[in-house]
């Protein structure tokens, strides 16, 4: 057993909580975010191989539909002079190419795949599908924020959960490399620890955020 990987809350003020496979889960009581054991994380290969299986790039209709979803709410916030990140973009890059056909400038990062991050810092990051993904999300989010220019816009796209109830048959834990699973508590939780505060976005999986200007 391990302690949060959010909120590094103890082991004994965590639940275990059931979920639609035979991983083991916990629930933090403190940040509501549901891990999975440390013995049921993926290998980084079985990891990459499942990445390959996705069907991404700009050539699918529906996966660009998809990306679109994330772009739409953060276009208010978004001008033409800035310069941007995809944080864990696969291995087909995508949003990068869509955003270039908007006039906005955006650099490509997956550990796996596209490794290297150009730049020092940038005016927004993009992180669609990647949070629940997440090891260790504290280090993370930290990496994504030291990334971020004060005032800097971070867009997250991820299922929340609901309930422990609902859990149990939620479709969204069945993916072997969804390992982090956020609650709408779990991003106030974020928002207020790690210097961020919500902007609108009219898509309950979408998350806008901006970081404060200390």
């Amino acid at each position: 057993m391990r302690s949060c990987p959010l909120c590094f809350n103890n082991k004994e003020s965590l639940k275990s909580v059931e979920g639609p496979d035979a991983r083991a889960y916990r629930a933090c009581n403190r940040c509501k975010l549901i891990f999975t054991e440390t013995p049921f994380l993926p290998s980084e290969e079985s990891e990459k191989e499942r990445y390959l299986t996705h069907n991404n790039g700009i050539q699918y209709k529906g996966y660009v539909n998809f990306l679109n979803t994330a772009i739409e709410p953060a276009l208010p916030f978004l001008k033409k002079y800035m310069h941007g990140l995809d944080f864990g973009c696969g291995p087909v890059p995508t949003l990068s190419l869509l955003l270039e056909q908007k006039g906005i400038r955006c650099d490509d990062y997956d550990p796996f795949f596209f490794p290297n991050i150009s730049a020092q810092f940038y005016d927004f990051i993009f992180a669609t599908e990647s949070f629940e993904h997440f090891f260790n999300p504290a280090k993370e989010i930290s990496l994504i924020k030291d990334l971020l220019k004060p005032g800097g816009i971070l867009i997250i796209m991820t299922e929340t959960w609901k309930s422990a109830g609902e859990f149990t048959d939620w479709y969204y834990a069945k993916d072997f490399t969804h390992v982090s699973f956020f609650h709408n508590e779990t991003f106030e939780f974020i928002a207020r620890e790690f210097g961020f505060e919500f902007l609108k976005s009219h898509n309950g999986r979408v998350m806008v955020l901006r970081k404060k200007v200390s």
